[in-house]
């Protein structure tokens, strides 16, 4: 009987025009891009680039969510401001090129708990998931703080930092 292939390392990646390509400080999504290509050249698997700008809701609204955000709402509230889900990302087309990948079973590199479930509902097996690493700023932290109090996991220092809490080297 022979062990079952090895869980391919999947990192699903929404579109962040702002954080990829004009390096935004307001997000973690740049580093986040460039973490998964170094992990993923390193251990084989695939990077999936998904069109779904913004959580969801397109690059122009969410240019007026950043205008939101400036007045004191977070990524999410912003989001409901303007007529949407606070995330409207949807894995279904992840799901379809994973299939079509012949890749079933996986090892999702990610933070956020709604992919995997996601994926799970949409018939692959999600091993594994393996936590990014978090790229806290003080241009970012209130938004990585957001992240947190919606269940990403491996933010709770982040959500320190925005509460006041003094940084505390790691170690």
């Amino acid at each position: 009987m022979t062990a079952p292939p090895p869980a391919a390392q999947i990192r699903t990646r929404s579109e962040c025009l702002t954080g990829d390509v004009f390096g935004s400080q307001r997000c973690d999504c740049g580093p986040q891009l460039r973490e998964a290509v170094e992990r993923i050249t390193v251990t084989g698997g695939h990077l999936l680039y998904l069109r779904q700008e913004g959580r969801g809701i397109g690059l122009y609204d969410k240019l007026d969510a950043y205008a939101l955000q400036d007045t004191g709402l977070d990524t999410y509230e912003a989001n409901v401001a303007l007529g949407h889900e606070p995330d409207e990302r949807d894995y279904t087309a992840a799901a379809q090129m994973l299939h079509a990948l012949g890749v079933p079973t996986l090892s999702l590199l990610t933070n956020n708990p709604d992919k995997a479930a996601q994926l799970s509902r949409l018939g692959l097996t999600v091993a594994e998931r393996v936590p990014t690493g978090v790229h806290v700023s003080p241009a970012n932290v209130t938004y990585l703080s957001a992240k947190a109090r919606r269940g990403h996991d491996g933010l709770h220092r982040a959500a320190l930092l925005a509460d006041g809490a003094p940084e505390v080297p790691a170690g």
